[in-house]
């Protein structure tokens, strides 16, 4: 791949700022990188942007054409552009040092607040216009980044030729603590394949819970792992192989026992380690999680919405056997065990009882969209329900989807998504040149 690194400045706050335009106040940086195949360097390749999911997640750093499965056949089509979102990556990113120069809690809590959908699609419509002269381009975003399609349609459509998401339709309207009453159900369900598909981890999960329970047993960077933090580790049960990536950690849980269900004793350095990889967050991961789904000015505070429905599903008790796994959820508990999330506590609270966030989506202009939308939409999706990505493609004009349950969450990652979306939208634009035309 042809690879170049670029980065522009754009505004902290965009209230009172318009994209394309000078602005006013402090600004930031946002980070991008374009991909083009070697042999179409000096072609006039339509553009493609990429819409990383998340929250708090940078563009992907390849490490050949295929190492992520979809770029590979981007590039016979598309010059690629890789925007790390604000406040990740090389975009001024966001970390605990940030958060302590800030200071106080109601400062740190407005400053997160410009790091949500609204401003990083102003972020992304501003280069566009600044960057690459005005040109309309496609996008493509990957589960959350699909969030940001039905914001960029909602404020910006003139800036979009064809827009193409997997996995990530968020339901319009927005409301928390419906999305978790679906996905708590569906992490019941997962846990119980996993189960089913590894019996012996049944006695194995129940013994660590156990250990972790009654011991004060600690992380390599100093964390206490707790049952509540055990029971994250489901938040991988929507990617593949999951499964197997969970029964593999278990099978070295215990120092002695050489892996048998029934092993006791101390937990392995290994183990430990693997665990605290497996659920430490991205810094702006879980301060942003619930906010994602704050639209304009709520009718009530969002409150820690997923621990509500947790704690009124006995099932996930962490007294319970088996134990349950809890999926994509963020709980208060998790900014007082998890060390690098502590310096967010403060503004992640405050925020918890605001009501007043920027507007993401527009439904009358989502209903009369004209951008053409092709959609992945995954039956068994344990992030974004796919019963909720379908109501709310019913309501969107222009817009086509393909049902499937062959792919988890991350299906885009492998070398067959994508492909079949491009085909797809190519074949919507009939005896017309087709928006996302480009190459073979």
């Amino acid at each position: 791949m042809d690879v170049e690194d670029h980065r522009i400045e754009v505004p902290l706050d965009w209230r009172g700022n318009v994209p394309g335009r000078g602005f006013s106040g402090e600004s930031i940086g946002l980070f991008y990188r374009v991909l083009t195949a070697p042999d179409r360097i000096n072609d006039d390749l339509p553009l493609l942007v990429f819409l990383q999911g998340g929250p708090g997640g940078s563009c992907p750093r390849p490490t050949s054409p295929s190492s992520d499965g979809w770029i590979a056949e981007a590039i016979r089509h598309f010059r690629v552009v890789l925007p790390d979102q604000r406040g990740t990556g090389r975009s001024s990113r966001i970390d605990s040092h940030v958060m302590a120069r800030l200071g106080s809690a109601d400062r740190q809590a407005e400053y997160l607040k410009r790091f949500l959908a609204d401003s990083i699609v102003r972020d992304v419509e501003h280069l566009r216009l600044t960057g690459f002269g005005g040109r309309r381009w496609v996008s493509l975003g990957q589960s959350y980044g699909g969030f940001l399609t039905l914001t960029y349609l909602s404020l910006f459509p003139e800036g979009l030729a064809a827009c193409f998401t997997t996995g990530g339709i968020p339901h319009v309207p927005s409301d928390a603590e419906d999305l978790y009453r679906h996905t708590f159900p569906k992490m019941v369900s997962k846990t119980r394949q996993y189960y089913a598909r590894y019996p012996q981890d049944v006695d194995r999960v129940a013994a660590v819970a156990d250990h972790v329970a009654s011991e004060d047993v600690r992380m390599p960077n100093g964390d206490r792992l707790t049952v509540e933090r055990l029971q994250t580790l489901g938040s991988d049960f929507g990617m593949k192989p999951s499964f197997e990536r969970l029964h593999w950690l278990m099978d070295e849980a215990f120092v002695d026992g050489a892996g048998e269900a029934t092993a006791r004793g101390d937990l392995s350095d290994e183990f430990l380690d693997g665990v605290m990889r497996a659920t430490s967050s991205r810094p702006l991961y879980w301060p942003l999680q619930e906010f994602i789904y704050a639209d304009g000015e709520l009718d009530r505070p969002l409150r820690w919405a997923a621990d509500r429905v947790r704690r009124s599903m006995p099932v996930f008790s962490p007294d319970g056997r088996p134990l349950m796994f809890t999926g994509e959820a963020v709980f208060p508990w998790m900014f007082e065990q998890e060390s690098a999330l502590r310096p967010f506590a403060a503004a992640v609270g405050m925020l918890m009882e605001d009501t007043r966030f920027g507007r993401l989506y527009d439904p009358e202009r989502l209903r009369g969209n004209e951008v053409p939308l092709q959609s992945a939409v995954y039956v068994d999706d344990m992030y974004v329900p796919s019963d909720l990505q379908l109501d709310t493609l019913s309501r969107v004009g222009n817009s086509h989807y393909w049902a499937t349950n062959e792919f988890e969450h991350d299906g885009v990652h492998g070398d067959a998504v994508f492909r079949r979306l491009y085909q797809e939208a190519r074949g919507q634009g009939g005896s017309r040149r087709s928006p996302v035309a480009g190459g073979p």
